[in-house]
């Protein structure tokens, strides 16, 4: 039985863009897609207001799901869309639910320009705390972002897949997060490009010192260390074409840069069991914030 892809839903652009992207992704998989509206508590002296009440507060929620749940059935005639509305705070209702999901989506508003995107406190603690991709789509993102320009230079949802980014640490390579950006590349019938960022080892300052310069050899080193991780992966996945970028620098910095072109990144986060706490990781930190691509963020041991 085909596992959900749940879509954390407020009504906001946001959560309506990341809506929109589930049910293009459902469709790729052929996996169904619901809705989750959470209803906070309604405070005690706005239940009591003939206006305001708890019923006239649960009526206006539950249109925001079944609204968007139309919409998305017309667009996207082939994906099963379900609703689901419950009570309770955000983040705890968000985990709950992702722990049989396939992936969580949720949205990331805009700050000025295009210089990075908010990923508010609901949406860092789901991250750093579940166990299922999530996946962050910015207010306005629209198929035709996600693929190539036509050839007279129009943005078009016709054409194919801009690549997937992949972002990779050849000191420990996990398995859990190759694997998604491969299988990602080729539901898309993408390219996958896999980013590393590397600086030099203290020893290189010593080396220097004495007049011989490390840096090719330690660059080659780096390069070398990446098409061995991912040399398996290729075998096994024969008709992604796959380009290695391996780059002197910060391995955030080259992944936000990647993500320009991207049609999605793709970065891990090390699963912390500690239920206090965000702790996401420097990288992903930088990318969910700034990359301007949808950013899948995968948990791994």
């Amino acid at each position: 039985m085909a596992r959900t892809i749940i879509v954390g839903l407020d009504g906001s652009l946001e959560s309506r863009a990341a809506a929109e992207w589930a049910a293009r992704e459902a469709a790729l998989r052929q996996e169904p897609v619901k809705l989750l509206n959470v209803r906070p508590p309604v405070p005690e002296a706005m239940a009591q207001a003939p206006l305001l009440g708890a019923e006239t507060h649960r009526h206006w929620s539950e249109r925001i799901p079944r609204e968007a749940a139309e919409g998305l059935r017309l667009r996207h005639p082939g994906v099963e869309v379900t609703t689901e509305q419950r009570a309770g705070t955000a983040a705890e209702v968000l985990l709950e639910a992702a722990r049989d999901a396939e992936l969580l989506v949720l949205g990331s508003r805009a700050l000025s320009g295009p210089a990075g995107f908010l990923i508010g406190s609901v949406g860092q603690s789901v991250v750093a705390h579940a166990e299922v991709p999530v996946i962050l789509v910015r207010a306005g993102e629209q198929a035709a972002d996600e693929h190539v320009k036509d050839p007279v230079g129009i943005p078009s949802a016709a054409t194919g897949f801009r690549p997937v980014v992949l972002g990779l640490d050849t000191d420990s390579p996990d398995d859990t997060v190759i694997t998604f950006g491969f299988e990602e590349a080729g539901r898309r019938g993408a390219a996958l490009t896999v980013v590393t960022g590397w600086n030099l080892p203290l020893s290189y300052g010593y080396s220097l010192a004495a007049g011989v310069d490390l840096r090719e050899d330690f660059a080659r080193e780096q390069a070398a260390a990446l098409t061995e991780a991912l040399l398996p992966w290729r075998e096994k996945y024969p008709d992604v074409k796959v380009t290695e970028v391996s780059r002197f620098g910060s391995p955030a910095n080259h992944l936000i840069d990647a993500a320009r072109d991207a049609s999605l990144v793709v970065v891990g986060r090390r699963v912390r069991r500690s239920p206090f706490g965000v702790h996401i990781g420097a990288v992903a930190h930088a990318v969910m914030h700034h990359a301007t691509a949808p950013v899948a963020v995968v948990a791994h041991d």
